[in-house]
C-alpha cells in the first residue's frame, strides 16, 4: 500500500515536486519495483504534471547508488545540431542565441534516451522486471484524463504568456480557449498521452530513429530550428562516472561536466573548513555569510572549468582535494563580503529522489531550462522543446562556445552522500544558479547541524545571483530568515534584497535520509506542489 509521509519513517520512498509524480513512483515500489523503475515512472509523470519545468523535449541526469558500491551516473544531455554554428546564427541575423523560438531549439532532447538507459540498467543490474509500458502508464493516464492545474502553473503561464504564445504550436497545447487555465481546472494533453503510448509500444528508439523522430524533425525545421533527423538518430544517453569528495564524515557524489556538480561539492568542501575555523550556529548571519562566501569561491572555479566534457580546460577532480579546498577557504573574511561577479542566470527544472527497500537510491533531475523551454511546441505530439542550448556563446573564444556536437553548460546537478555512520542522503533542487546554494543549505542543516529533513528543507533560504526572472546579482533573502540575520549580512557588505517567505525563487528542494536500519525520513519543499509517497 502506498502511503503519504506524515513524519513517520518509511521503508521505501519517492520525493517529487508534484505529488502525483511521487505517487506514481511509490506505486511502483509497492509492486516490488526498484528505485530506478520507480524513478522512471515518476520522471514520466512529472513530465506531464509539471510541463512548465520539464518534459520529453528536455534533458536529464541520473545519479545512482547501491549500498556498499560506488555510485554511477547517466548523462541524458543532448548535443548541439550539426547546423548549429556561429556562422549559421549570424546568417539568421542574430549575434546571440535567443531564449525563445526555433533558433533556441538547437540541441537534441536527451530525456527519453535517459529513461531507456535507466530501464535497461534496472533490468541488467538490479533484476528489474517491470516493462517500460508499465512505468509510462501512469503518465499516459494523467496526460489523457488530465490533472488539476496548480496555482504556480497557472501563474507561470500568465506571466510568460506574452513571450510564449507567439511560439509555434504553443497556443494550441497550453492555452486552450486562448487563456491560461485557472488553478483547479484540468489540463488534458491527449497528444502527449498518445506519444507516451507510442514510446511504450514501439520503444524509446522511435523517438530518435523512427516515425516520432521524423515528425519531430519536420516540425522543428518548420519552426526555424537547426535540428534535423540525423541529429536525433545519432544521439544516445550514456553512463558517466560521478565526481566524489571525501569529507570527514562521508563521501559526496555529484555529476561531472557539463553540469555544475563541481560547484555544489566545492561549496560544501569549503564550508567544512569555514565552520571549523569560525564556529557558528545554524541559520545565523555568520552561517549564511560562510555559505555565501563559499558559493562565490566555488562559482569562480566553476566558471573557468565547467563546459562540454570533451574540452574542459582542467580536470574537475583537481579541485576536490584538501590543498585545493584549503586554498579556496583561505580567502574567507568573516566580517566582509567578497566582490561578486555577474552570474549566468536561472532556469526551470525538477528534482526527484527515490530510495527502495534494499537501500538502492536515485537522485534525478530533468529540465527544459527556461519555463516551457524554447516554447516551440508540436501539437501532434503534445511536445515542447527545450532551450538549453541558449547557454552557448557565439564567441569562439568563450569556454562554452557553440560547436556542432557539443554539450551545453548545465545548471542541473543531482546530489547524494554516503555517510560514515551508515546513512544515505539523497537530495537536490530546481533553481538554476540557486541549485548548488540550496543543496548546500539543506545538506548542512540536516547533516552538519542535525535538523530533520522536513525542517532543513522548509527553513528560510537565500540565493545569490540571477534566477527566475530577477535580473540583479544581489543576495535575495526570504524575510522570515529574521531581521537580525538580514542586518548582519548587510553589515558585512552583502547587497541584500528581502523577498517574501516560502518563495518559489528559492527552488523546489527535496531530501531523503535512510538510516543504517533501513528507515527513511523524507521531505518535499513547501515552496512547490510536491509530496513524499512510499511504503512501510
Amino acid at each position: 500500500m502506498v502511503v503519504k509521509a506524515n513524519g513517520d519513517p518509511l521503508r521505501a520512498a519517492v520525493v517529487a515536486p508534484h505529488h502525483l509524480a511521487a505517487e506514481a513512483g511509490a506505486e511502483v515500489l509497492a509492486e516490488g519495483g526498484n528505485a530506478l523503475e520507480a524513478m522512471t515512472a515518476a520522471a514520466a509523470a512529472i513530465a506531464v504534471t509539471y510541463p512548465h519545468m520539464n518534459g520529453l523535449g528536455g534533458d536529464g541526469f541520473w545519479l545512482v547508488r547501491e549500498p556498499g558500491k560506488a555510485p554511477w551516473g547517466i548523462e541524458a544531455c543532448g548535443t548541439a545540431a550539426a547546423l548549429a554554428t556561429p556562422q549559421w546564427y549570424r546568417e539568421q541575423g542574430v549575434d546571440t542565441i535567443p531564449h525563445r523560438g526555433g533558433l533556441a531549439a538547437n540541441t537534441v532532447a536527451g530525456t527519453v534516451s535517459g529513461w531507456a538507459l535507466a530501464e535497461s540498467a534496472s533490468r541488467e543490474h538490479w533484476g528489474g522486471r517491470l516493462p517500460l509500458s508499465r512505468l509510462l502508464a501512469p503518465a499516459a493516464t494523467l496526460a489523457r484524463d488530465g490533472f488539476a492545474m496548480t496555482a504556480s502553473q497557472s501563474e507561470t503561464l500568465a506571466d510568460k504568456r506574452e513571450e510564449l504564445a507567439p511560439q509555434p504550436g504553443f497556443h494550441e497545447v497550453f492555452l486552450p480557449g486562448g487563456a491560461p487555465l485557472p488553478a483547479g481546472d484540468r489540463l488534458r494533453q491527449p497528444a502527449l498521452a498518445d506519444l507516451l503510448d507510442r514510446i511504450a509500444a514501439a520503444g524509446p528508439a522511435d523517438f530518435y530513429q523512427g516515425d516520432i523522430a521524423t515528425t519531430i524533425a519536420m516540425e522543428l525545421e518548420a519552426a526555424g530550428s537547426p535540428l534535423r533527423r540525423s541529429d536525433l538518430s545519432g544521439y544516445s544517453a550514456r553512463y558517466v562516472d560521478p565526481l566524489s569528495l571525501q569529507l570527514d564524515d562521508g563521501v559526496l557524489a555529484n555529476m561531472p561536466p557539463p553540469t555544475q556538480g563541481l560547484a555544489s561539492m566545492l561549496i560544501l568542501g569549503v564550508y567544512d573548513r569555514l565552520r571549523r575555523s569560525h564556529p557558528h550556529a545554524v541559520d545565523s548571519d555568520a552561517y549564511v555569510h560562510a555559505l555565501v562566501e563559499a558559493t562565490k569561491a566555488a562559482f569562480r572555479v566553476r566558471d573557468r572549468v565547467v563546459t562540454d566534457p570533451g574540452r574542459v580546460p582542467q580536470s574537475p577532480s583537481q579541485w576536490l582535494n584538501g590543498p585545493a579546498l584549503d586554498q579556496l577557504a583561505a580567502g574567507f573574511d568573516p566580517d566582509h563580503a567578497a566582490p561578486w561577479p555577474p552570474s549566468r542566470g536561472g532556469g526551470d527544472t525538477v528534482w526527484l529522489g527515490a530510495i527502495d527497500a534494499q537501500g538502492r537510491s536515485v537522485s534525478f533531475i530533468q529540465s527544459l531550462f527556461h519555463e516551457f523551454g524554447s516554447g516551440v511546441t508540436m501539437p501532434s505530439l503534445g511536445l515542447v522543446w527545450q532551450n538549453r542550448g541558449c547557454s552557448f556563446s557565439l564567441d569562439a573564444a568563450d569556454l562554452n562556445a557553440l560547436e556542432p556536437g557539443r554539450r551545453p553548460f548545465h545548471t542541473l546537478n543531482p546530489a547524494m552522500a554516503a555517510l560514515a555512520d551508515g546513512r544515505t542522503v539523497v537530495y537536490g533542487t530546481m533553481g538554476g544558479e540557486g541549485q548548488p546554494q540550496t543543496q548546500a543549505a539543506i545538506f548542512t542543516r540536516a547533516v552538519r547541524h542535525g535538523m530533520a529533513p522536513e525542517a532543513a528543507v522548509a527553513a528560510p533560504r537565500w540565493l545569490l545571483g540571477k534566477t527566475w526572472g530577477h535580473g540583479t546579482d544581489s543576495l535575495k533573502v526570504e524575510e522570515d530568515l529574521g531581521a537580525s540575520v538580514i542586518s548582519g549580512l548587510r553589515d558585512r557588505g552583502h547587497p541584500v534584497d528581502v523577498v517574501s517567505g516560502c518563495n518559489s525563487m528559492m527552488g523546489h528542494a527535496g531530501m531523503l535520509i535512510r538510516s543504517p536500519q533501513g528507515d527513511i525520513m523524507a521531505a518535499s519543499d513547501p515552496r512547490c506542489d510536491g509530496g513524499v509517497a512510499g511504503i512501510r
